[in-house]
């Protein structure tokens, strides 16, 4: 089979680049002719803002390109990932009109939420859901603090609705869990289209015993990854070691945070390549990832799974699936600084029990996040797809 995969690349590499290279990787392992078609968003900063609003409505950049190269590799099925902003809706309706089938991941909540997240001023937010015109989100300045670029996301998302290209143009949708599924289907998508497929690790990282010694959080920065929350909870600890890998807009206030109340044992590292993180997780007790927003599917969980490292978090969106409390990890309570401090002190004095919910967290990677499992599972996707496909034709 040819397989065309599309990606727009995010600025800040996070989880939806990670999948995108991984699914590449395992179809071509798997015997796949992939061709890629993928944008960059660090172009986005050259751009008038009015021009790019226009792009993400309908970019005919994008489709022009994309024609050529359908034109040029006829693929059996395209596969989209992210198409936030340059290469847009357009190119969903290039392929429906050269009869090639479309797949499309749901990594995030954009086709319901300008901001992507469901999530506003620290607590979850489904305004935007089921409204024709997200226009809560634009008297909100939801997505990057502007009302102006909101309004241009708004637009896309309200735009497209009216034109039905949500229900019509694409053949299969990819929900990460369960619980993403039926929030799309409350948002409006058609459940028959929606199938579900968990995301993976397509190189084991392998389960190695290492000396633990510290806590780990390794994600994105920001209001929703629950970094503000989880350094609250460590004014309250002593002699627990916290380094945390990544960057993002709270970074700075963070460090002055840290700064100013002297908290003691926490060491921000920065951006770090993806083999660091990796082994990073092998050497930590457990991974806090204190998420707040409905998670659509964590990468950085089932690495952490299959390096043997539990997982304290929310029991929040896709946590609710990932994760067995008392088994692969931990469940926090609420988001009271004093009570995930003393989740994480309970941790960290009960090595033995930490350690058992490691070799289940390994035993759950290797069960169901493996990429032999994905690659049978996308497979399937793109034949159900293609069939769908030839029914409409």
């Amino acid at each position: 089979m040819k397989i065309l995969q599309v990606h727009n690349y995010y600025k800040n590499y996070g989880g939806e680049n990670e999948v995108f290279k991984s699914e590449v990787a395992v179809l071509r392992q798997g015997g796949q002719e992939v061709i890629t078609y993928t944008e960059d968003n660090r172009r986005i900063d050259k751009m008038n803002s009015l021009v790019l609003a226009a792009k993400l409505i309908w970019s005919n950049e994008s489709k022009h390109k994309l024609l050529r190269l359908l034109n040029k590799e006829q693929p059996d099925i395209v596969h989209f990932h992210n198409i936030f902003p340059l290469i847009s809706p357009s190119a969903y309706y290039t392929c429906k009109k050269l009869k090639i089938p479309v797949v499309q991941t749901l990594h995030n909540y954009r086709l319901l939420c300008p901001a992507a997240i469901i999530f506003r001023d620290g607590k979850i937010c489904e305004h935007c859901l089921k409204t024709i015109l997200p226009w809560p989100g634009v008297l909100r300045a939801c997505y990057r603090s502007s009302h102006l670029q909101t309004a241009g996301v708004a637009s896309m998302i309200a735009i497209h609705r009216w034109l039905k290209t949500w229900q019509k143009q694409i053949d299969i949708y990819i929900a990460l869990t369960k619980f993403a599924r039926d929030k799309y289907i409350e948002g409006g998508l058609p459940e028959k289209k929606i199938v579900i497929k968990p995301n993976f690790i397509n190189s084991d990282p392998g389960m190695e015993r290492k000396t633990k010694s510290y806590v780990l959080f390794a994600g994105r920065l920001s209001q929703e990854k629950g970094i503000a929350i989880l350094l609250q909870a460590w004014k309250k600890l002593k002699g627990i070691p916290l380094k945390i890998a990544g960057d993002g807009l709270l970074k700075q206030k963070m460090e002055q945070f840290v700064r100013e109340n002297n908290i003691q044992n926490v060491e921000f590292l920065g951006t770090v390549t993806h083999d660091k993180v990796i082994d990073l997780m092998k050497k930590a007790y457990c991974l806090a990832l204190p998420s707040q927003w409905y998670e659509c599917f964590s990468v950085t969980i089932i690495e952490a799974f299959a390096c043997g490292t539990p997982v304290i978090t929310f029991p929040l969106g896709a946590m609710l699936e990932l994760i067995r409390p008392g088994e692969t990890g931990v469940f926090l309570k609420s988001r009271d600084p004093q009570d995930i401090a003393l989740c994480i002190e309970w941790a960290w004095k009960h090595p033995e029990q930490l350690e058992r919910m490691g070799k289940m967290a390994r035993l759950e990677y290797e069960i169901k996040y493996n990429a032999k499992n994905n690659y049978e599972l996308l497979m399937e996707i793109y034949n159900k797809a293609i069939k769908v496909n030839n029914c409409n034709i």
